[in-house]
């Protein structure tokens, strides 16, 4: 059986470039290192609105869960907005802010406060 590497489609980094900068070099680790949302089988169709609107919402469950810390739920917001068009992500926000938001419900300006 033939390995899996050999049927490759995108074999983007085979060679080390001679010498880079460090700011290439930083460039070069954050390429390499970006992914996006990993596959969630409950969407398995094309359209992945349904899958946005999940990753969104369960970012917002960790803000809820965790009095809004941010940094804890942070790898939960990344997910969300590489699945979900900005526009989409933008005008939640926005919605929010504005308290017209139709999903889950997390009180921000309440936990600034304590602080």
């Amino acid at each position: 059986m033939p390995d899996l590497k050999d049927y490759k489609l995108a074999k983007i980094f085979t060679v080390e470039p001679d010498e880079l900068s460090e700011e290439q070099e930083t460039m070069l680790s954050a390429v390499k290192e970006a992914r996006t949302t990993p596959r969630d089988p409950r969407f398995r169709a094309h359209n992945q609105a349904g899958h946005c609107w999940n990753r969104y919402n369960e970012w917002l469950v960790c803000l809820k869960q965790t009095s809004s810390d941010e940094d804890a739920c942070k790898p939960l917001r990344y997910m969300a907005i590489n699945v979900c068009p900005g526009i989409w992500t933008e005008k939640w926000d926005e919605e929010r802010e504005e308290g017209l938001f139709p999903g889950i419900k997390v009180d921000m300006k309440k936990s600034q406060e304590d602080e």
